[in-house]
Order: structure tokens, then sequence, then C-alpha cells
């Protein structure tokens, strides 16, 4: 038997660890809940100790992977950005194609605001939207079109915040997010034909293709997760298809140079 001593420590240590467990209990659920994780997964997972619960392990690994994606868009097309600066020059992009992507993203956004998708399942669109318009007049200012690059900017402005306004249909937003897959497919196959012609992939930024390639395949996984809806799924199976196009003829064509580079030698 213990005496009345051992039971009081063991009471009060108990207790110490049992606050301390309640103490850290706290901001741990505030940082999770809801951010990665519903609130039945955070107790099935921490205080059930249910660690290979597969439902709630497939959301916290898609919330994650989403919010990744999401932080890690802030990035992708700066380098691209960065390259066009640099270079002065857009050559080797087609302006069709990076309008065609746009277009994709925009849909993305737009239908999955109007249907209140978690962020974490959409929000690099925004992102990738802002640094594909960037792009997009770039290629016109470098090209000698800097007034059209401008009327291009206020144009799409407009367009972007009559298709959030509660004017627009239900139905021309889904029609949108359709056209998707179209947009997307002959966007990059018009990339492609452009490195094909061209026999070199001019300012294209390998660390852009790679990470959107990347990307996308990741989001095939939390857009099923996340949304359970087949239009932005099938969407992201396109895209890392295509992507995976763009990404090969990188590789392919990795020490070829321009005709002004080939000249500077």
């Amino acid at each position: 038997m213990r005496t009345v001593g051992q039971w009081r420590l063991g009471e009060t240590g108990g207790s110490y660890f049992c606050n301390m467990a309640a103490e850290m209990d706290g901001p741990l659920k505030r940082a999770l809940v809801p951010l990665l994780l519903p609130e039945k997964c955070y107790d099935q997972i921490f205080v059930q100790w249910d660690l290979l619960h597969v439902p709630c392990l497939k959301i916290l690994l898609s919330k994650g992977l989403g919010l990744g994606i999401v932080a890690g868009s802030l990035l992708v097309k700066l380098p691209q950005v960065f390259k066009i600066l640099k270079a002065k020059s857009a050559e080797g992009l087609s302006l069709q194609s990076v309008m065609l992507e746009l277009v994709a993203l925009t849909g993305t956004m737009v239908y999955s605001i109007t249907n209140d998708f978690p962020f974490s399942s959409w929000g690099e669109a925004l992102f990738l939207m802002l640094q594909t318009v960037t792009i997009c007049f770039l290629v016109l200012h470098y090209g000698g079109q800097t007034m059209k690059g401008v009327t291009f900017l206020v144009c799409y402005a407009l367009v972007l915040l009559l298709l959030l306004s509660p004017l627009t249909p239900r139905a021309l937003v889904t029609l949108l997010q359709a056209s998707n897959v179209p947009a997307v497919v002959v966007g990059r196959l018009l990339q492609a034909a452009t490195n094909y012609q061209n026999g070199h992939t001019g300012q294209l930024s390998a660390v852009t293709v790679f990470l959107l390639f990347g990307g996308s395949l990741a989001r095939i996984f939390t857009s099923i997760q996340e949304t359970g809806d087949p239009l932005m799924a099938g969407t992201f199976v396109v895209s890392s298809l295509c992507n995976g196009l763009i990404a090969a003829q990188l590789l392919f064509y990795w020490n070829a140079k321009a005709p002004h580079e080939k000249k500077k030698q």
C-alpha cells in the first residue's frame, strides 16, 4: 500500500500532467481546427489517440497539401516574370497559350467561389491568376504593344468583377469551368507547337513549369477529397497531362539555345 504522502504526490503529479496536457491542447487545437482538421477528427486523433483513422488522415493530408500548394503558388510564376524582365524579352512564350491559361484559372476561381469550396482547394488559382495577368502584360509590353497591354488589364478587371457579381447566372459560371478542359488543352498545345517550331523553349522558366506540373498532380487528390466535384478533378487530370508535355519538352530542349543567344557566343 502507498502512504498518504505517496498518494498525494501521485495525485499531484497526475494533476500536473493533466494540466500540462490541457494547456498544450488549447493552442494545438486552435492551430489545427478548422484549418487542417474538423473538430471531430481532432478529437479522434489527439484525444482518443486513434492515429490510424484513415478518413481523418485523408482530410489532414488533403488540407496540408492544399495549403502547401496555395502557399507555393505565391512564387510559382515569379521565376517566369523575373526571367522576362531580366531578358527584356518574352521570346518563346505563346501569348495565346498564356491567355487560355488565364481563362482556365479565372474559371476555376469563379466556380470555386460561387460554390463556396474551401480556400485550400482553389486558393492557388487566385495567386496564379495575378501572376499570369502580369505575364500577359509583359508579353504585350515587350512585343511593342504597351497600350494594348494596359487596355487588356482594365478589360480583364471589369470582366472578373462581372463574373463574381450576383448578376452572373450560376449556369454561366459552370459553363466557364467546363470550358477549362479545352482551354487548357489548346493552350498547352499552342505552347508545345511554339517550342517545336522554335527548336527551343526561349524564356520559358523550368522552375515554373515543373512547379505547375507537380501542383496539378497534387490537386487531383485534393479536389476529390475536399470538393468531390468531378468537373474540378477532371480539369486537373487534363492539366497534369498537358503540363507534363511541356515539362518533357523542357527536358528535351534543355541544351538548345535561341538563335540570338548562339550569335552572342
